[in-house]
């Protein structure tokens, strides 16, 4: 038994090794927003920026006027108000009153087989003009040369279709804790430098800011094709690198900013409906997932704690790496790298977070989401 326990905690050490140092290498090698020219002409390209907005009105006035005061010659916004019970559509329309380039709709009833904010976006795009589309969210800030220097990436590249990893605003203890070891799932799972690999079948796509030629879009079936997916932004980027456009991912750095919820209950609250949902509705997939994160990130502390000999000293050094991954992450998210010392807890946090989601989805036969129940059937039909 102690040979097992010297042979499975060394495993894990040699595991989390390899890990780091492949998505440090990895993370390195993705092209950053900030290093790239900005395009300067002579045409400058349509841009149309389109977003889905329901009951914002707190955090959707900043990020507005950061959309409104880009340095880029030839965009429009294009917002659409879906079924918001607060001043959203207000301040949108006061909004347009003031700036001609935003152009505002509002969405009074959903129609069957549709999901809220796929059905906005689709609208959007219905009133769109521009020969590239940039996809977002009604709380994500820009910065004034964003759109300049996307395009410039976009050129550069030879791509269709650019994610971008925004800089999240995390506040407190919880909030970086929870998100923090969701970044090591996300960083091991999606491996977003493999996304410009055309050989790879990875893929990735960020609500944040999703930008794709129109012709390519229009090619993969648009948001049509993603009318009851709950992660439909990360299967447009499915979508793109299916169809066989080339798709890429870069850091944004300080140039694309997001507080995505406010407080640690309203992480749990956004991943609960979101993660089982990204495990395809899979009991099996979710349950995997929950016993792999037992495995990597769990059991080394508890080798630490009851293992004794060459086993606790593996089960040391692999719980060390694995506090480093995540450490070289944090400034991503603008946090401290002392984080990393929470390795563990994240752990425990992102499994009852899986868990919930499971057993909530399950138990209520569906999601609700942006205040509509859709039944669990009709969401594994429309999946992508």
């Amino acid at each position: 038994m102690h040979a097992i326990a010297i042979a499975f905690f060394s495993a894990l050490a040699v595991l989390w090794i390899v890990a780091t140092v492949t998505t440090y290498r990895g993370l390195a090698s993705i092209p950053s927003l900030g290093s790239v020219t900005p395009f300067s002409g002579p045409e400058f390209p349509r841009i149309s920026i389109l977003l889905a907005a329901r009951d914002e009105a707190e955090k959707m006035p900043a990020a507005l006027s950061s959309l409104l005061a880009l340095d880029y010659p030839n965009y429009e916004v294009i917002a659409v108000d879906d079924r918001s019970g607060d001043g959203t559509g207000r301040i949108l329309e006061e909004f347009a009153a003031k700036d001609s380039r935003l152009k505002v709709m509002h969405v009074a009833a959903l129609p069957q087989g549709w999901l809220g904010k796929p059905h906005a976006l689709d609208a959007a795009f219905a009133k769109a003009s521009g020969e590239w589309l940039i996809f977002t969210d009604a709380d994500v800030h820009f910065a004034p040369d964003l759109l300049r220097r996307a395009l410039g990436f976009m050129v550069r590249e030879k791509a269709d279709h650019l994610t971008l990893l925004a800089q999240l605003d995390l506040r407190g203890f919880w909030e970086p804790v929870a998100l923090g070891y969701l970044g090591v799932c996300f960083a091991m799972g999606a491996r977003p430098w493999k996304t410009s690999d055309p050989k790879s079948k990875m893929y990735m796509g960020v609500g944040a800011f999703q930008m794709i030629r129109r012709t390519a879009y229009e090619a993969i079936g648009t948001h049509r094709r993603l009318a009851m997916e709950v992660v439909d932004d990360m299967k447009l980027g499915k979508l793109v690198k299916v169809g066989g456009f080339r798709s890429s991912a870069s850091p944004s750095e300080n140039l694309l900013r997001v507080r995505w919820q406010d407080g640690f209950g309203n992480i749990v609250k956004g991943l609960t409906k979101n993660i089982f949902a990204g495990f395809g509705f899979s009991e099996t997939q979710a349950l995997a997932a929950v016993c792999c994160i037992f495995v990597l990130s769990i059991a080394p502390l508890l080798g630490v704690i009851f293992a004794r000999g060459p086993a606790q000293i593996a089960a040391g050094v692999a719980m060390i790496a694995a506090m480093v991954f995540e450490s070289l992450l944090m400034p991503r998210a603008k946090a401290s790298r002392l984080f990393g010392v929470t390795h563990v807890l994240g752990a425990l946090v992102i499994e009852y977070i899986v868990l919930r989601s499971m057993a909530v989805t399950l138990g209520r036969g569906g999601v609700t989401w942006r205040g509509t129940f859709y039944k669990l059937e009709e969401l594994k039909r429309g999946q992508v």
